[in-house]
């Protein structure tokens, strides 16, 4: 997809909305793992089928 879709602009911005279910911080968004990254709760959060899976249950730790 392009930078100008309507529906990549829609989804940036849906992922900057996004903050961290632990610590209410914000999350960084890695492309290549398809992941939320909460750096301060050390946890990265999978996105399946385009949808962010918030849940800490589902959350994998990141290594220190």
């Amino acid at each position: 997809m392009s930078p100008s879709n309507p529906t990549t602009v829609m989804d940036r911005r849906m992922l900057e909305a996004l903050i961290c279910p632990v610590t209410q911080a914000g999350l960084d968004y890695d492309a290549d793992k398809q992941e939320l990254v909460s750096r301060a709760a050390k946890l990265a959060f999978p996105i399946r089928d385009g949808i962010p899976v918030m849940l800490v249950d589902e959350a994998r730790k990141l290594e220190a």
